[in-house]
């Protein structure tokens, strides 16, 4: 359990952050951005989940926000560590591509790229799947420098098609997908 007495600690004043075992790395290294980004990318998917009415896909997409922080949690430990390290697992990995094959079941095939749009929860999902497929670029800037759990990428990848399938699903009942037109505006 995490406990916090107090919220400075003037251990980073240097530009150092400290990883899960207690080294210290650069707050500027792919790493920490890595981090950062999974942090931003967590951070959006709070904002659609507020705008989401109670549905399996909110529940859905409030456990995937809990995974976030052991994402997060995963880069900041060096691997491989220990087994009693918080990793990312194939268990979760696998619950995502049964939810995305659920949410696909339901929608019709695309016909067209579409815009990312629609109603509130949905745009917001769309910002949380394009701020997720950055995180997953930074993690793969720091898998070219640092040992990571490689299900750790594989986690991310299916992550963004989540997003992406929830907010299908979230504009089905309210008009369906904003659809491009290509050269719609010439």
């Amino acid at each position: 359990m995490v406990k916090l007495n107090r919220i400075y600690t003037r251990t980073g004043d240097a530009g150092t952050t400290g990883l899960v075992d207690g080294s210290r790395v650069s707050k500027a290294g792919s790493l920490i951005a890595a981090v950062g980004e999974v942090d931003e990318a967590n951070s959006a998917l709070g904002i659609a989940l507020s705008l989401m009415e109670p549905s399996e896909w909110r529940d859905a997409a409030a456990i995937v926000q809990n995974e976030l922080f052991d994402l997060g949690a995963d880069l900041a430990t060096p691997w491989p560590g220990s087994e009693r390290d918080l990793r990312v697992t194939p268990a979760q990995t696998a619950r995502l591509e049964a939810a995305i094959d659920a949410a696909t079941a339901v929608l019709d095939p695309l016909t067209s790229f579409i815009l990312p749009g629609g109603t509130p929860a949905s745009a917001a999902m769309h910002v949380a799947r394009a701020t997720i497929r950055r995180a997953e670029r930074a993690i793969v800037t720091a898998a070219a420098e640092h040992a990571l759990n490689p299900e750790a990428l594989i986690y991310v990848n299916r992550l963004s098609d989540f997003t992406f399938v929830v907010a299908r699903c979230l504009n089905q009942n309210a008009g369906g997908d904003v659809l491009w037109v290509p050269g719609a505006s010439r």
